[in-house]
């Protein structure tokens, strides 16, 4: 091969490789993978990562591979926008995220005027889908069902015992909190304390002393694990035995590790489980294989991923506008956490909860449970 031909053929390589580079679809998972709530973006880290390791094996979508990159923003709405603003110049035009609903609200307006596509596994504000932007799904359910769920339950059986609504002042753990006492007050149940705790103190000595004061049978607590935890462990230490029913912000192994015995007996609302789904048998192994147990959010941030390629081979395009029309059109798609549509909104369709408890094992493990239906 001559000098000449030789140039030709590196220019054309150089060409080639750079065409494949730009083919490529960028996805970027955005939550906290450092901090208090670490483990709902880690959960959603390995969910989105084993997603496009699965797709990429078949081929991609519409040829084309998916090339991921992570953001941190340690559940913190500016760090949101940070993350955001960061994708945006990386070219990312595809999002599984934000994991907290502050921080997904935050970033949904920078997609949304960027022309990109989020689907978040866990931010359950429904604040985040009723602004009406064209971009924001989710593949869990809003917090006003969610609290319903709460109210619900309440009502069947705890009817005559004396209810407590905490939240930890952040617009997730508000949302539900809110919502509980509408519906249960609505239902002619009115609790007999409502109280805002400040999210990421170690001492909640004041709320548990006015929660022995109250005489509170239950606490509908309106926020994440890590206070969750704290508050219960305060409350143990003390002789109380008020019973905590939380939401889908407890879901995390976290949970049992700080707050320990405290934790037993624990209610919890979150999607259905799904990793008992036999058609899911190969994948839930192929994740404890890798050292990953999925639960949480982990197969509901897979699902995610499974959505936007599914739609995109639909639309026949990777572009997001095109994708969303997909998606607000009423098409069911195939995923581990089921068969799935969206309405108009960005909501999910059919949107399910069970009823979860807090429980020790015979070797001492504390897990949740999911309750017979």
């Amino acid at each position: 091969m001559n000098k000449l031909s030789l140039a030709g053929a590196v220019l054309a390589a150089g060409l080639a490789l750079g065409g494949s580079a730009q083919a490529q679809i960028k996805l970027g998972v955005g939550g906290p993978m450092t901090g208090p709530a670490a483990s709902y973006g880690l959960q959603a880290k390995a969910g989105a990562e084993m997603a496009v390791k699965d797709i990429n094996a078949k081929g991609g979508v519409l040829g084309q591979k998916i090339e991921i990159s992570v953001g941190d923003d340690q559940a913190d709405p500016k760090q949101s926008v940070s993350v955001a603003n960061k994708f945006v110049g990386d070219g990312v035009t595809w999002v599984v995220g934000h994991v907290t609903s502050g921080g997904a609200i935050a970033a949904s307006d920078v997609y949304a005027d960027n022309n990109i596509i989020n689907v978040t596994p866990s931010a359950s504000s429904e604040k985040l889908t009723d602004r009406g932007l064209w971009n924001t799904f989710r593949t869990c359910g809003r917090d006003d069902q969610q609290s319903k769920v709460w109210a619900d339950y309440v009502l069947a059986h705890f009817k005559d015992k004396k209810i407590a609504i905490a939240h930890d002042k952040q617009t997730y753990g508000e949302g539900l909190a809110k919502g509980a006492k509408k519906y249960l007050n609505d239902a002619g149940v009115k609790e007999v304390l409502y109280e805002g705790a400040n999210a990421g103190e170690k001492d909640y000595s004041g709320l548990v002393t006015k929660l022995k004061s109250s005489g509170a049978d239950v606490l509908l607590w309106g926020g994440y694990y890590t206070e969750g935890a704290l508050i219960l462990k305060q409350l143990r230490d003390q002789g109380g035995k008020t019973i905590m029913m939380g939401a889908d912000g407890l879901n995390s192994p976290e949970f049992a590790t700080i707050g320990g015995d405290a934790v037993v007996s624990t209610l919890m609302t979150f999607a259905p489980k799904v990793e008992d789904i036999p058609a899911n048998a190969d994948l839930v192994k192929r994740f404890r294989e890798g050292g990953t147990d999925p639960a949480g959010f982990t197969l509901l941030a897979y699902a995610g991923v499974q959505v936007l390629a599914q739609a995109a081979e639909e639309a026949k395009s990777t572009d997001p506008q095109k994708i969303a029309e997909v998606m607000h059109s009423g098409k069911k798609f195939q995923t581990v956490i089921g068969e799935i549509s969206y309405d108009k909104k960005g909501d999910l369709a059919q949107p399910a909860y069970a009823i979860y408890t807090w429980k020790k094992a015979a070797d001492g493990k504390i897990a949740a449970e999911q309750n017979p239906s």
